[in-house]
């Protein structure tokens, strides 16, 4: 009995060392927390705001997800602390870092870290079925083409890579749901995705209209490739219902970011919550298939938090001194 008394005082006592531990680890916790994701009917948003509820339910911190212009816009917004995170692309990512936002021309934006890997955002072009679009050299000259919110990956880079295809257009911004609206009521010609799969927008559109999901020939991919920092991707036929074939395209990798100065152990435990429950992630939506340790090193632009490099390091998944902010 003398042996049982002392056990159960002794686990009694770690109790409460542990829940003070615990309290006092949280004592530099913010209250609430908002992630910068994008657009209405776009991936960052559905994603964005899923994992902003779980983290908030799982931790205990009131969170939520901001409309914004996208990763550009998320970028600025994190350097500056007016949002503590966010998601990015690793191409919008390198040109704010190195000062070429055109948010903010000059401002070197490096008090932003990665937090962990999210998807890779495919480049694709949707068109009416009825428009005979089945390609991007079917594309018209002067054709109204939809590339999503200004200063978004789309906007940023998809121009410029029709320029570099020779097409010639008239360039149209908006919510990818109000760009799918404009293209079903005729308005637009084409929308230029560029969004992790499947985006909301477009399976919302090929529901009530028939689309041609349009990918890239052979010659068109090797262009872009040569000329943007993308890989090859490819969508498999599953992702729409209007795809009877695997769709070749480019692709660029997605990350959540973080202000550097954001506390350690806070971004651990929500890199510890992200990385050790994909299914959850996925349940949020799809495309985080892709949200999982193994593809940390895709990061190659932005410097990682400690508190995420602290659950990276701790795994096997080795993040360098000179890595981390």
């Amino acid at each position: 009995m003398k042996l049982q008394s002392l056990l159960a005082a002794s686990f009694a006592s770690a109790l409460i060392v542990s829940a003070s531990a615990s309290a006092q680890d949280r004592s530099d916790w913010p209250e609430k927390f908002t992630v910068g994701t994008a657009s209405q009917g776009g991936t960052y948003f559905a994603y964005g705001s899923g994992w902003a509820h779980f983290i908030s339910e799982n931790l205990g911190v009131s969170g939520g997800a901001e409309i914004t212009g996208g990763p550009m816009q998320n970028m600025a917004l994190v350097h500056t602390g007016d949002l503590k995170f966010g998601l990015t692309t690793l191409g919008p990512a390198k040109e704010s870092i190195d000062g070429n936002s055109p948010l903010a021309p000059g401002m070197k934006m490096d008090n932003v870290c990665a937090m962990f890997p999210m998807y890779q955002t495919p480049f694709s072009v949707t068109a009416l079925a009825g428009s005979g679009i089945k390609s991007i050299s079917d594309i018209p000259d002067g054709a109204k083409i939809g590339f999503g919110p200004a200063g978004s990956t789309s906007d940023t880079y998809f121009p410029k890579m029709m320029d570099a295809l020779g097409v010639k257009y008239e360039r149209r911004n908006g919510s990818w749901s109000d760009l799918g609206g404009q293209l079903q009521d005729g308005l637009i010609d084409v929308v230029a995705f560029a969004a992790g799969i499947p985006i909301p927008a477009v399976s919302q559109l090929e529901v009530q209209t028939d689309v041609n999901i349009i990918g890239m020939t052979d010659e068109e991919q090797a262009k872009i490739l040569k000329n943007f920092p993308v890989s090859k991707f490819e969508i498999p036929a599953s992702t729409y219902q209007s795809l009877d074939k695997p769709s070749n395209v480019v692709s660029m990798w997605n990350f959540a970011i973080a202000n550097c100065d954001v506390p350690e152990d806070f971004v651990y435990e929500m890199t510890k919550l992200t990385m050790e429950n994909n299914d959850k992630m996925v349940g949020i939506h799809k495309a985080a298939k892709s949200s999982i340790p193994e593809n940390y090193s895709k990061n190659t632009v932005l410097p990682w938090h400690p508190g995420a490099a602290r659950w990276f390091n701790e795994h096997g998944y080795k993040i360098d001194d000179s890595q981390i902010k």
